[in-house]
């Protein structure tokens, strides 16, 4: 039996606001799935941590790589679902 399991925009705000804070200037809930991390106010600290949170709460091992290439929301979304797909087929 398959358990359906994906990671969404919800579950990538929850990880950002716990992990790194949110800076007051960004509004996480506007349309931010094309901003690059950069311009939300998240540096590579809080992108490893980010990353770190990602892992342990989806059980999941990312690439370094593919994830310091994941610039934006949507990037990173798409790389953590080819990652759950993957693990779900094992």
């Amino acid at each position: 039996m398959s358990i359906d399991t994906s990671f969404t925009i919800d579950d990538l705000k929850h990880i950002l606001r716990e992990g790194a804070g949110a800076d007051e200037s960004v509004d996480l809930d506007g349309d931010i799935l094309d901003a690059g991390f950069d311009a939300l106010g998240y540096e590579s600290l809080a992108m490893l941590e980010t990353a770190g949170r990602i892992e342990r709460e989806f059980g999941i091992s990312l690439d370094e790589e593919a994830f310091s290439a994941a610039a934006t929301p949507r990037a990173l979304i798409e790389l953590v679902n080819t990652h759950l797909s993957a693990a779900e087929t094992v």
